[in-house]
């Protein structure tokens, strides 16, 4: 029998825990529930769910902080906010922080659905028949297992940020425009993502695997993105 996936809720408005609990066990997926950021943390620690629903304004530690947290041990479990705070700052902060996604408050129940969809899938590994991963001795990326590390040391890649390196790294030398990343990376529409947003991901990931000395991503104004480092 298929193992169920599971998403964690951490959000501490009850009728909204009940609301998503609800529907996304009718959707087939188990669930498990935190009202405080601490217990949140230590649940996506512990348990390891497939994916985390995200409240911000939370009691003990806020949504930002438990998110910067998981990725700082380490952690590349799907992140989805949901939040009333609407302001593109909070935004782009959860997205710099490591977030897949933002949806506010009030959500349209099939949006959520489709998002929490994506989500899970853009966090599943790719079958083994697809390339496997990046080496050039300096910077190590592996798809399938998921692990990165520039230098020695380990690094924490997001989901949505594996899915732009295997883009970039398989066609290297080679302008990849916006518009196929947004194609690529989110649906074949590109619905769930907008141009800013792919901007700050790449320029995350930048800080993540460059240095002083590697440079990997270069910027085609107007056009795209180009992967510098060698084939893999």
């Amino acid at each position: 029998m298929e193992k169920r996936q599971r998403v964690l809720i951490v959000e501490d408005e009850k009728n909204i825990v009940d609301i998503l609990r609800f529907n996304l066990r009718k959707e087939g997926y188990d669930t498990q529930e935190a009202y405080d950021g601490e217990v949140g943390l230590a649940l996506a620690l512990q348990e390891a769910p497939d994916l985390i629903l995200l409240d911000l304004m939370l009691p003990k530690m806020n949504g930002f902080e438990v998110c910067k947290r998981l990725r700082d041990q380490g952690r590349s479990t799907p992140v989805i906010i949901i939040t009333a705070r609407e302001a593109e700052k909070d935004k782009i902060l959860g997205l710099d922080l490591g977030a897949d996604d933002y949806i506010t408050k009030p959500f349209r129940l099939p949006i959520l659905k489709k998002r929490v969809e994506v989500a899970l899938r853009r966090g599943t590994p790719q079958d083994k028949g697809d390339w496997q991963g990046y080496d050039d001795g300096f910077l190590r990326l592996d798809f399938t297992a998921l692990t990165a590390v520039r230098g020695g040391e380990v690094l924490s890649i997001t989901p949505n940020e594996y899915k732009l390196l295997r883009v970039l790294t398989s066609s290297p030398g080679t302008v990849v425009t916006r518009r196929l990343l947004l194609e690529k990376l989110w649906d074949k529409d590109g619905n769930f993502i907008d141009d800013h947003t792919l901007t700050v991901t790449v320029n995350r990931l930048r800080s993540k695997i460059e240095d002083g000395t590697h440079t990997y991503i270069k910027t085609v104004r107007g056009m795209g993105y180009i992967w510098t480092g060698a084939a893999a």
